[in-house]
């Protein structure tokens, strides 16, 4: 069908391409679907498998409770979409509307979807990163692999960064018996995401579990053995730390390379779109037949600021996908902006972490039940006089009256005593976030400013 056709004509014979075959990209295709879509329908994925959960890869599939390859996702209704599949997209026509693919050919769309997601950021050294017994965590391959060295029972594991997905894999390996150090830039693990008044709480869940947790420290290089395996690892305060296991965990590079040239503002921080998931060109001008969802995409939120945030966040992927493919079946008066709050949830050491809001943004927290020295406990966030976030250790039942204050832009600290407040939870105190002009892999959520064209970005390792 010619481009500029009706809606109607769209939904009967138009094509809707949709690059990014993993959990936005599904559950796109299954909400065109559903509201009637009866095209073409394609889905490009890099990788060679049809769409898979990650969140089980860095928990039950390495401590050997589920199979790498058992992780797809299910489907809520049938797609019919032709796929294609370990064919990566190399570029994008905006002109013409064509996706060019890694073998030649070139894919035509009316609509197109970019749901392109990141990859894991890998060891910046190659000959290093290239030693046996290094790993990075992303895709059910790396998973799979990881997880037979640890079954393999390696004398020491290092992790390099405590992220989430750090934590998470350092949870794994003592929970697996093996004995594991954990090298971190900051002052602590999460301290990124969650700031060091919490981030000191996770400190203490590593030591009391068996981690050798090195903070303040970078890993300067790695070093293998005549064979080309991994033996050791040097850090910054001079010490050796000798291990036959290193998985780098130093956060996400979002897959936006291929867009370079093609006038769409794609950079390093994301696609920009509007509040609707349509993708800005480089000019501020937004486009009509180009949307981004999932991980790739930042989109301005009213609640916090109209900045444009990038979330890393299971939940977001999923509800962003269904506004990208709504809106782009309908009216401009028929669309609805991705207004949700952000949430994120993680499982580390026997202990629940759930998040809600943009606990980043904030400067204060108010622990407002439970108690930081029992781990048990919930925090809220505050930022300019309003409630920004929150974050739950063991404790998310009041997680959605938090989420109702974030949402209701409630003041901070909250005015009103709760049950079981403790006497550390008297006052706010400093919440303890790193300086954001140093690059950190731990946030889950990114705020990067106003300008929807950022080709200018660059990014320095932060090991």
């Amino acid at each position: 069908m010619p481009g500029d056709g009706s809606l109607e004509q769209l939904k009967r014979e138009g094509r809707i391409v949709v690059v990014g075959a993993s959990l936005a990209g599904l559950r796109a295709a299954e909400t065109l679907r559903e509201k009637g879509f009866a095209g073409t329908l394609t889905m490009i994925g890099d990788e060679p498998h049809e769409p898979y959960d990650r969140p089980p890869l860095s928990k039950q599939v390495l401590l050997g409770r589920a199979a790498a390859d058992r992780t797809a996702l299910p489907r809520s209704r049938a797609v019919d979409a032709i796929w294609r599949l370990g064919v990566p997209a190399t570029g994008l026509d905006m002109a013409a509307r064509r996706v060019r693919l890694a073998d030649g050919d070139e894919v035509p769309y009316d609509r197109l979807l970019i749901a392109t997601g990141v990859r894991a950021r890998p060891w910046p050294r190659e000959a290093e990163a290239e030693l046996d017994g290094v790993f990075v965590l992303r895709t059910c391959e790396d998973s799979a692999a990881l997880a037979r060295r640890l079954e393999a029972g390696p004398k020491r594991v290092l992790v390099i960064g405590a992220g989430f997905t750090g934590s998470e894999i350092a949870s794994a390996c003592r929970e697996r018996g093996l004995a594991v150090t954990v090298a971190e830039r900051g002052a602590a693990p999460l301290v990124g995401a969650l700031g060091g008044a919490v981030g000191a709480v996770a400190a203490e869940m590593q030591r009391e579990h068996g981690v050798d947790l090195r903070c303040g420290v970078m890993v300067t290089a790695l070093e293998g053995d005549a064979s080309g395996r991994v033996r050791a690892a040097h850090l910054s305060d001079g010490s050796t730390v000798e291990t036959d296991v290193v998985i780098v965990s130093l956060g996400a590079t979002r897959n936006t390379e291929w867009l370079a040239g093609s006038g769409l503002g794609a950079g390093p921080r994301g696609i920009a779109c509007d509040a609707g998931c349509r993708a800005f060109d480089i000019r501020g001008i937004v486009t009509d037949d180009i949307y981004a969802a999932g991980d790739v995409a930042r989109c301005p939120h009213p609640l916090f600021g109209y900045q444009f945030l990038s979330l890393e966040h299971w939940g977001n992927a999923v509800t962003q996908a269904g506004v990208a493919a709504h809106n782009m079946l309908s009216e401009s008066t028929d669309r609805i902006p991705h207004m949700e709050v952000p949430a994120f949830w993680s499982s580390q050491f026997g202990v629940n972490i759930k998040s809600v809001g943009v606990p980043s943004m904030g400067t204060e927290i108010l622990i407002s039940q439970g108690s930081l020295k029992d781990h048990r406990f919930t925090g809220v966030y505050g930022y300019q006089g309003r409630v920004i976030g929150a974050v739950a250790f063991d404790h998310a039942r009041w997680l959605p009256f938090y989420q109702e204050l974030i949402e209701t832009t409630a003041p901070f600290p909250p005015p009103f005593t709760t049950v079981d407040r403790r006497p550390d939870g008297q006052r706010p105190l400093d919440a303890d976030f790193p300086d954001p002009s140093v690059p950190t892999h731990g946030p889950t959520v990114t705020l990067s400013g106003y300008s929807p064209a950022d080709r200018r970005m660059t990014f320095t390792p932060a090991h």
